[in-house]
């Protein structure tokens, strides 16, 4: 099944041929191809079942104290 991707010149949703997964440079999988009508270049971000996820887990923030006087009462 071919992949249905944006096209910002034909202002639709066409089929991409020669269409090749990648990893962008911040690790997120894409497919990047051609339009089938006019072959503008296409890219669609996200999945493709390129296997499992290799996202880093995300890190625990610390809740920074706050500077200054305390109010009193």
């Amino acid at each position: 099944m071919a992949t249905i991707g944006y096209c910002v010149k034909c202002k639709a949703k066409r089929e991409m041929k020669g269409e090749k997964q990648i990893t962008m440079k911040n690790g997120r999988p894409a497919t990047s191809g051609t339009c089938t009508v006019c072959g503008t270049k296409m890219f669609k971000i996200g999945g493709g079942g390129g296997g499992g996820s290799k996202a880093k887990p995300k890190k625990a923030v610390k809740a920074k104290a706050k500077k200054g006087k305390a109010k009193k009462k």
